[in-house]
This record gives C-alpha cells, structure tokens and sequence, in this order.
C-alpha cells in the first residue's frame, strides 16, 4: 500500500495548485450564484419575472461562454493567461456590482461573466492535460478538484448568507472582489507549473503566439459591451444561447460522421449521447438559484430549532455534500473498481439523472403535507438538495473527466466547451420554468404552491424517464467508449 507521502508525490506537478486555486476563483461565482436573484427583488426592486430572466442570462452566459474559453485557451492565449485575464475580469465585475446601482449592475454583470466565463474551461484544461487520456487517476482529480470548488461555494454561500439577513449587499460584493483577486495572486506564485502541456499554440512561432495572444485579449475586452448589451435584452439572449447550442451540436455531429479514426469516432458518439443526457439533468439543477430559491423563501419554513436558515445556507447543504462526498466517492470507486467492480461513465450518467428526478419529486409530497399556512417543512427542501448533490457527483467531475478520456485531441477544447455550454443551455431552459412562478410574497404560498407542485413533478419525471432511458443505452455506451485503439489509421478530421 503506498504511503501519504508517496500518494502525493504521485501527483502530477500543478493539480495540487489548481486544488488551491479553484477554492478563491469560485468565491465570486458562488455570491452571486445565490444572491443575484434576491439582490435583483429586495433592492433593486425586479420582478419575481425579470429576477428569473436575467438570472437565466446570468447562467447562459457564465456556462455559454466557457465553449469560446475552450476555443480561445490554447489557440489564442494560453489557459493560464486567459485564465488570469479572466479573474481580472471578475474582479473588476464584483466591484462594479459593490456600487449598487441598477447600471453597475449591468456593467458588472457584464464584465464578471466575460470573465468567469472564459476561465473556467481554462481550469479545467489545465488539469485534464496533467494526465494521459489512459490515466485512470483523472476522474479521482477532478472529483477533488471539484470538492476545491465546492469549498469555495460553502464559503461563499455562507457569507452571501450573513450579509444576506443584513441585507448589506456592498459588503457581500467587496468581498467577492477580494476572494477572486487572491485566485490572480494565487495563479502568479504557482505560474511554472501552470503551463499548457498539450495544445496547438505550442507550436507556434514566437511570433504567432505573440499576435495570437493580442487577437485572444482583444476578444476578450470586445466581450464585455456585448455582454453588456445582450444582458438588457434577457429573451433574446436566451434564444441566441439556445441557438447556438442547437448550431454546436449539429457541428460536432457533422464533424464525428466526417472523423476518420473509427475508435475516436464512437468515443465522440458516446460524448454526444451523454451530453444530450447532462442537458436534462442540468435544467433540472439550475433551478436552485432561481424557482428553488424563491420557493425557498416563500413556501419553506425555514425556522429551524429557532434560527432562521438564509436561502443562500440551504444551498451550502449541496456544497458541503459534495465537499465532503467528492473525496469520499473517489476513494469508494477506487476500492469497488480494484475488487472488479464496473462502475463506468455511462452507468453513473443514468444514476445521476434518476438522483435527480428523485430530488425534485419529493418536493411536491412536502408541498402536499405542508402545515396550515401552506409553508412546506424545512426537511423536504434539504432531502431534495441532498439528493441532487449525489447526482451532481457523478455528472459533473465525472463529466469534465470524460472529455480527456473521449475527446481527440484537435477537439479537446471544443468538446469541454459544448459541455459546459450544455449548462448554459439548461440554465435559459429552467428560467423558462421559472417563469411560469406567480408573484408573490411571504405569507402566500398557497397561491403558489400549485404551481410549483406542477413544475417540480415535471422535472422530476422527466429526469426519472430519461434516466431510464439512459440505463438501458448504457451496453451501448460501453461498445463505444473504448481505450485501446483498433484502426491503425492515424487520428484526423
């Protein structure tokens, strides 16, 4: 058995930094991830409608832009640049959002998710290139990577909390601000072994890389007023992201029919089924931040042994499963797989889908045993979190996982975009959900509670039935997905 030490020498050189470096870089994310909604109706006085539509932009664009960051890094600019030019970003946005105005809100919207936008698929290239595709050690990175982030929720999630009940929403945002400048400082003490390993740009020429570098920044800075704009005109923007994955998807079609190695071809047939299948799950899961969130503090009891629970700490009970579960599930792998046991991409997909129907289906059996005032008991809310963290578990880090063990090589960074993109997608999707929520206010939630006894058994079932679904494609999956090759043919598109 190796021991500590050796375990973590075993390491490969960067993955501990990027641990570290997730942790501060999701800070800001995470405040206005659980707050955006609740700022946009308690102080700048939006709609229950307009919060939703523009948190649905806000998820649209953060995931939406992470394809353009897996083109970008790599291409443009290195994923360690774009990163740190990303983090710039975010903290120029959180401190425009500090000012608190509607206007800075917009300009700081827009800059954060410029930012966080880009970076975030630049992390997770990072560490998908510190291993080979055959490296088996990659899912158990990634889930640790991913409980790093998760820290950086709970943290984040706690604090948005605190100043929350205080309503004291400039120092919420200041420290957002600080907690993603620490990421850049972090990022530049650890800026060696940072370095892309695996991407086109390292063939290029001093020269190329130079102009290559000044077209990559200038997009990124053009960005910013697009987003800008694109952000006061919410459906549309929600459209153009749902067109755009539509056009992505018949293009990663087109291009596994035309791709010539037959193994990496029906890894790339594997990656889009599954991906279709996140799609499903994501929608179901981004609405925490918005109908989960308003349900919460308008239909929950959320007085629990005489504390009144922020919205923005239910969401920790996610953070902290998935903190505390991401290692624990890696090393319960690892044994169940050295005793034989075939526990497989496409069989955690199907587990993570059913999870998920399952969360959202308790929801409406606490709505039907709600007490007189029409309040659901706090325990349905936290079972249905729960259980939506068990199935993020196994999608997501499982997810970004995948993409290095399917992707080919030219298409690395366009594969881990569209499956970020996929969240983008759902995030306009369960706005449009959310939508569908009357307003209202505390002390009404029998006005609402049919309502959201309707959305949350749609989600649920159809999460269910895909899930099952996805159970019996999973022989199918395992036919595609191969590690050896079986073509001698080399690998091009």
């Amino acid at each position: 058995m190796l021991t500590l030490k050796q375990k973590i020498s075993a390491i490969p050189e960067g993955a501990g930094a990027l641990f570290f470096i997730q942790i501060f870089a999701t800070l800001g994310f995470a405040v206005l991830y659980s707050t955006l909604v609740l700022y946009a109706t308690k102080k700048l006085n939006f709609s229950a409608k307009d919060a939703t539509a523009i948190m649905g932009v806000f998820g649209a664009f953060n995931y939406g832009l992470h394809l353009f960051g897996g083109y970008l890094g790599g291409r443009f600019m290195s994923n360690r640049n774009l990163f740190v030019g990303g983090m710039v970003a975010q903290v120029i946005g959180c401190a425009c959002i500090a000012g608190g105005s509607v206007s800075q809100l917009y300009w700081g919207l827009a800059f954060f998710l410029t930012g966080s936008g880009l970076n975030v698929t630049c992390l997770n290239l990072m560490l998908t290139q510190r291993f080979k595709p055959e490296d088996t050690r990659r899912e158990s990175a990634f889930l640790w990577n991913y409980a790093g982030m998760n820290l950086g929720f709970f943290v984040g999630f706690t604090v948005a909390g605190y100043f929350q009940l205080q309503e004291d929403y400039p120092s919420l945002f200041i420290f957002a601000t600080v907690g993603n400048f620490l990421a850049i400082v972090l990022a530049g003490f650890n800026w060696k072994v940072l370095g892309d390993l695996n991407t086109r740009l390292l063939d290029a020429t001093p020269q190329q890389f130079k102009w290559r570098f000044l077209v990559g920044l200038a997009i990124l800075v053009g960005l910013v007023p697009l987003v800008h704009v694109m952000l006061q005109h919410a459906e549309l923007s929600g459209n153009l992201v749902i067109s755009i994955g539509i056009l992505i998807a018949i293009i990663l079609t087109v291009l596994t029919l035309k791709h010539k190695d037959l193994r990496e071809r029906n890894n790339m047939w594997a990656y889009l089924m599954l991906t279709l299948g996140s799609l499903v799950f994501w929608t179901s899961y981004t609405m925490a931040p918005v109908g989960l969130q308003l349900f919460a503090v308008n239909n929950v009891n959320r007085m629990v042994w005489g504390i009144e629970i922020a919205p923005q700490w239910i969401q920790n009970i996610n953070s902290f499963a998935i903190m505390v579960g991401g290692p624990l599930v890696a090393i319960w792998f690892d044994k169940l797989r050295a005793k034989g046991w075939n526990i497989d991409i496409p069989r955690q997909f199907a587990a993570s889908l059913l999870l998920i129907g399952a969360g959202f289906l308790v929801l409406p059996l606490g709505i039907s045993l709600a007490g007189a005032d029409g309040l659901s008991a706090f325990k349905w809310i936290a079972i249905s979190y729960l259980l939506q963290s068990l199935g993020e578990l196994l999608i997501s880090p499982v997810g970004y996982a995948m993409i290095g063990k399917l992707a080919p090589r030219q298409y690395q960074g366009l594969m881990m975009g569209t499956f970020m993109l996929c969240t983008g997608v759902a995030s306009v999707l369960s706005s449009y959900f959310s939508g569908f929520i009357p307003e209202a206010t505390e002390g009404l939630a029998h006005s609402t509670n049919p309502t959201y006894y309707s959305i949350f058994s749609n989600l649920g079932w159809g999460s269910v039935a895909v899930g099952v679904l996805m159970v019996i494609l999973v022989p199918t999956l395992r036919r595609l997905i191969k590690d050896n090759p079986t073509s001698a043919a080399p690998s091009q598109s």
